[in-house]
């Protein structure tokens, strides 16, 4: 987790909640879900290419954007 919020922060992008809910039983791995700042397409892209890259992370990063509605 440390160095995925390193990559975060070295690109510019501010974490706002992170969720990470206890392995079940026998497993070693587990889902992690950020919520983060506004941020330009370009540096999530390049961020997520290098969370990608770690040896502690297994598979793809899914993205699922979030639009708020109203003032911001």
């Amino acid at each position: 987790m440390a160095d995925v919020a390193r990559i975060l922060g070295d690109s510019g992008i501010s974490i706002e909640a992170v969720i990470q809910k206890e392995p079940p039983e026998g497993e070693e791995k587990v889902a992690v879900i950020l919520l983060t700042r506004r941020v330009r397409e370009k540096q999530m892209n390049a961020a997520i290419a290098q969370i990608e890259a770690l040896d502690t992370i297994e598979g793809a990063v899914t993205r699922i954007r979030v639009e708020h509605l109203g003032s911001e």
